[in-house]
This record gives C-alpha cells, structure tokens and sequence, in this order.
C-alpha cells in the first residue's frame, strides 16, 4: 500500500519534529499499520510488511515501531503480560481488550467525555494524553 500525500506530509511533518527523516522503511511500515487497523503485534506488522518488502528485518522493523511511536503517529497498546500492539488511530479513543478472542478494538470517545474526564484532574493539572482500556468479553465470544 502506497501512503496517500495526506499521510506522507503527516509521517515527514512528525519525524521532523522528533528530529528523524522519512525512510522508505518507515513509510512502508507506517502504510502496514494504516491498512489493517486491528492492533497488530511487531511480528504480525513484520509479516505484513516483508510481503511487499521481502528484504526488511524484524529488527528494522522494531526500529521503525519504536520511531513511528516516538513521533506520535502510531501508539503503543499494552495489556497486562500480552506483546504490545500498535495503534495508528490519531484520534481520541479508548481500547476494548477482549480477554476471550485477544481482539483489540477501537472505542470512539466524544468531545463531551474527553471533557468530562480532564475536569476530575486536580486543580491546575493539565492532561497531554488520556490512556483508557477496557478488558472483558466482547459480544461474539460465548458466555
């Protein structure tokens, strides 16, 4: 998947900030993670990205994981003792773990709530960044 002109302006504007360059490497992975939006793992993302880049490393890849994250383009998703996973959903949203299948999806959050929530911060704390997860059973796992 070739990255739109939206996309590629977005990954060299966020790398520049963080002093890094775009690399054909980066925009490679980078397009991985925007064309399948289901949380994959750096394996999975590896997989995913040596079918048009036979060539790539699994250590590149972590290089290029670990610098996407860095320049805020893509976030890392942790639950408890399972291998991160990685996100390239920019806007405001929780994660919804489900313990049954190890699906991971997107929880849309509003303008309202994201308001709500940094009103309950102490007097004269700001919030840069709010981390919400859910994990539980979602509703195609049987009870």
């Amino acid at each position: 998947m070739q990255l739109t002109q939206e996309y590629r302006e977005k990954l060299d504007g966020a790398l520049r900030r963080t002093g890094q360059r775009a690399t054909r490497q980066r925009e490679h992975i980078f397009s991985v993670l925007l064309g399948k939006r289901d949380h994959p793992t750096a394996d999975e993302v590896y997989a995913r990205a040596r079918a048009e880049m036979p060539s790539i490393s699994l250590a590149t890849v972590y290089n290029c994981l670990e610098a996407l994250s860095a320049s805020g383009l893509v976030k890392q998703v942790n639950f408890e003792r399972e291998p991160t996973r990685y996100c390239a959903n920019l806007t405001a949203h929780a994660h919804f773990y489900c313990k049954e299948s190890g699906e991971i999806q997107d929880v849309e959050l509003s303008e309202q709530i994201i308001d709500l929530l940094k009103s309950c911060l102490p007097a004269g704390h700001t919030a840069h960044r709010i981390d919400i997860a859910f994990d539980g059973k979602c509703g195609e796992c049987d009870d």
